[in-house]
């Protein structure tokens, strides 16, 4: 299995991107409970013809649908060596928590946070930013909170982000129990970064009625283009306004690492927290968010529980509080942090922020192919690592959303769609450290062909691509 598995790392490039599961394949997958023992050999045969084969594809260099990082086989090692250890990180004192502090204070190193800051791994930047917001809520409110709900004054809370922020923002509003309806979508500008005086003019006219401002979400690295939000003058307008200031950095906050994106994330040493993902462009294997807290008291105060069954002592086993179940909801916990130790120790962030230049630098050439070719247009700047572009056509999005679409069947690469100011754009997200201009050739040369064919009423995959 090890062998196997580092090969189709080091071969990836001779299989597809991805490939459309077959419906026999598929039906596989709906057997029934498996009452007798099987030989492991015949178990793992089905994983390589069945499972292996069919996988998202995000490993491949060509792909660029979605802000997906390609892992490292150092990661798959790791994550192979915390799997022996099976160490439940809820809390207890063994060096495994230990491993997670470590990451912790390497996370504080790199954004500038304070001693006390506090940090936990956690599934992604979905579930970091929803904690966020409930640690946010807490400071707000007062613990009380925690036992009696958000009652009449939490009804009052508004928080404060831009159009272009992620989906999941909304939705931990949701499920902080404030309601999606609380939060004020702010308008960008030309470069999808938030208006910052329109911001500063709601939170004057929601003052005015009795609201409570209570939070501000900045984006570093939008999930369309890649903007980078005014993260300085937010982190002012929160101190000015007593608001807590959060940052969404899904994949962007990485960028601290590299000295030629830094200065464009000035401010988010200001941050009261920070939400990333080291899955991405961190290129630790899935999954592995994390959110980091400056005030670490608060951060506990939103989230510590005590229970009989949780005793602390000072010394033995249960010892070493506060335990990371005091830092979220979760008390059974993987061992997330070896695998992102493996990674910082064995690569350094010098290398990571050289790899993290290269994928911007790719995404610069490929907006530099699409202006050179007369049949592409570009939707958007390149700012970071996406580039937003479609084919020109008279049915423009439905002949784009079908391009896309043969690209992914064809598995030569694996593109995806958004929208902006209305119009359907592939879009080309380049975070895996194993693309190069080559891939970025074949995907500009799949699209020409596929806009071509397509232009001409034409379907189906082209047989050199599909070679």
């Amino acid at each position: 299995m090890l062998d196997d598995m580092i090969d189709y790392v080091a071969n990836i490039r001779t299989r597809p991107v991805w490939r459309p599961i077959p419906d026999e394949v598929r039906a596989r997958f709906r057997a029934e409970l498996p009452r007798k023992p099987s030989d492991l050999g015949d178990v793992y045969q089905e994983f390589v013809d069945f499972i292996a084969p069919y996988a998202t594809g995000n490993v491949h260099p060509g792909f660029m649908g979605w802000v997906h990082g390609g892992g490292t086989a150092v990661g798959m090692l790791a994550e192979m060596l915390a799997a022996g250890l099976n160490a439940n990180l809820g809390g207890r004192d063994h060096i495994p928590i230990e491993v997670e502090r470590q990451i912790t204070e390497w996370t504080r190193d790199i954004f500038g946070f304070p001693r006390e800051a506090s940090g936990i791994f956690v599934t992604g930047t979905s579930m970091a930013n929803l904690m966020a917001v409930l640690v946010a809520r807490t400071a707000a409110l007062g613990q009380t909170v925690r036992a009696q709900g958000v009652g009449r004054e939490g009804a009052l809370l508004t928080a404060y982000t831009s159009t272009a922020a992620h989906g999941c923002v909304k939705k931990a509003m949701d499920l902080a129990g404030l309601g999606s309806d609380a939060l004020r979508s702010m308008p960008v500008d030309s470069s999808h970064r938030v208006d910052v005086a329109a911001m500063r003019a709601q939170i004057e006219r929601d003052r005015e009625i009795g609201l409570k401002p209570f939070l501000i979400v900045g984006s570093a690295g939008t999930v369309d283009i890649g903007a980078i939000d005014d993260l300085e003058a937010l982190s002012r307008l929160c101190r000015e306004e007593k608001i807590w200031f959060h940052v969404d950095g899904a994949y962007g906050a990485l960028g601290i690492v590299s000295p030629a994106l830094a200065p464009r994330l000035k401010g988010i040493e200001n941050a009261d927290s920070v939400a990333l993902d080291f899955h991405k462009w961190g290129q630790v294997p899935y999954d592995a968010g994390f959110l980091i807290v400056r005030d670490g008291e608060r951060h506990r105060a939103a989230f510590a529980a005590p229970a009989a069954y949780l005793r602390r002592e000072v010394r033995g086993l249960a010892a070493g509080s506060p335990w990371p179940c005091d830092l979220g909801p979760d008390l059974s916990r993987g061992f997330k942090a070896l695998k992102t130790w493996f990674t910082l120790k064995t690569f350094g962030t010098e290398k990571l922020g050289a790899m993290i230049e290269r994928t911007c630098a790719l995404a610069r050439y490929l907006e530099a192919r699409v202006l050179q070719e007369p049949q592409l247009e570009l939707l958007a700047p390149a700012q970071l690592n996406i580039v937003c572009f479609r084919y020109r056509a008279a049915d423009a999005d439905r002949i784009n959303g079908e391009i896309v679409i043969d690209i992914q069947e064809s598995g030569s690469s694996a593109p995806s769609t958004t929208t902006l100011d209305g119009r359907l754009a592939i879009r080309a997200a380049i975070v895996n450290h194993r693309t190069d201009c080559s891939d970025i050739d074949s995907l500009v040369k799949a699209v020409l062909e596929f806009g071509a064919q397509r232009s001409r009423g034409e379907g189906g995959l082209s047989p050199a691509l599909a070679s």
